[in-house]
C-alpha cells in the first residue's frame, strides 16, 4: 500500500495548515488557532459601537448609584432602622383630638394618676380589708397576699378590657390608657400584660411590695412619656382627654 496520499486526504501533513491551503507568496503561514474567533455563521453581524458608548444617561447620579441598598420605609407606628420610635416632639397623635372626642390629648400628670389610684384603692378597700383580717387569720399572710394580688389584677384587667381602658379612678380624673404606637386602644394582650405587671407582683411577700412601690414611682423620672413599669411592659401611656 502506497504512503503517498493526495493533498487534503486524511490527516494534514502540516499541523499549522490543516486545510492544505497555500499562503500567498511573501506572507508567512499563520496558525488558525491564533486567530480571534469569528461570529457564528447565520447570525447577524454586530454593528460597531456608536460614538460615545459608555456615556451615562441623562440624570445619572454616580453618588446615588454608590449608596447601599435602601431598606423599605417603615409603616405607621414603626420606627426607622436604628432610630427611636418618636422624635423630640413625641408621637404624632398626641396633639390631635382624642379618640373619644374632646380637646387634644396631653400626657396625664403624676398627680392625676396618683389621685386615680387613691380612688381605685377606695373601691377595693373593703374586699382588701376582708382578705387581710379574715382570710389572713385563718390561712396565713402569704395566702392572703396572693388572694389580694389576684383581686387587684382582676379589677385592673376587667376595667381596662370593658371600660374603654379606664378604671373608676381614671374615669373620675378623665384620664385613659392608650397605645404608645398609635394613640388608640391597645390590643387585649397588652392590657392583660399591663394588669399582670401592676397587680400580680404583690403576691410575693415583701419583695412584691417593694416592686409595686418602684413601679408606681417610675413615672416621676421617666421622660418623655411618664410611664410606669407596667406601662413599659405593655407599651402604653396614660393621657388626659379633657
Amino acid at each position: 500500500m502506497s504512503d503517498n496520499q493526495p493533498p487534503g486526504y486524511g490527516y494534514p501533513s502540516d499541523p499549522q495548515n490543516p486545510y492544505g491551503q497555500q499562503a500567498p507568496q511573501g506572507v508567512p503561514p499563520q496558525n488558525p488557532y491564533d486567530q480571534p474567533p469569528q461570529q457564528p455563521y447565520g447570525y447577524p453581524q454586530q454593528p460597531p459601537a456608536a460614538p460615545g458608548y459608555g456615556t451615562p444617561p441623562p440624570g445619572y447620579d454616580p453618588q446615588q448609584a454608590q449608596q447601599p441598598y435602601a431598606y423599605p420605609q417603615p409603616g405607621p407606628g414603626q420606627a426607622p432602622y436604628g432610630q427611636p420610635l418618636f422624635g423630640a416632639g413625641g408621637p404624632p397623635w398626641l396633639a390631635t383630638p382624642g379618640q373619644y372626642g374632646g380637646p387634644p390629648r396631653t400626657m396625664a400628670t403624676a398627680g392625676d394618676r396618683f389621685l386615680a389610684r387613691l380612688i381605685d384603692l377606695g373601691v377595693l378597700i373593703v374586699p382588701l380589708f376582708l382578705i387581710e383580717f379574715v382570710i389572713a387569720s385563718g390561712l396565713g399572710s402569704i395566702v392572703s397576699g396572693i388572694i389580694g394580688a389576684l383581686l387587684v389584677f382582676g379589677y385592673e384587667a376587667a376595667m381596662m378590657l370593658t371600660q374603654n381602658q379606664q378604671t373608676v379612678g381614671k374615669k373620675v380624673m378623665k384620664i385613659r390608657v392608650v397605645s404608645l404606637a398609635h394613640g388608640g386602644r391597645p390590643v387585649d394582650n397588652e392590657l392583660w400584660v399591663r394588669a399582670a405587671v401592676y397587680g400580680l407582683p404583690s403576691a410575693v411577700y415583701c419583695l412584691g411590695s417593694l416592686f409595686a412601690l418602684l413601679d408606681s414611682l417610675w413615672l416621676l423620672w421617666d421622660k418623655p412619656f411618664q410611664q410606669c413599669l407596667h406601662d413599659k411592659a405593655a407599651k402604653t401611656v396614660v393621657v388626659k382627654e379633657g
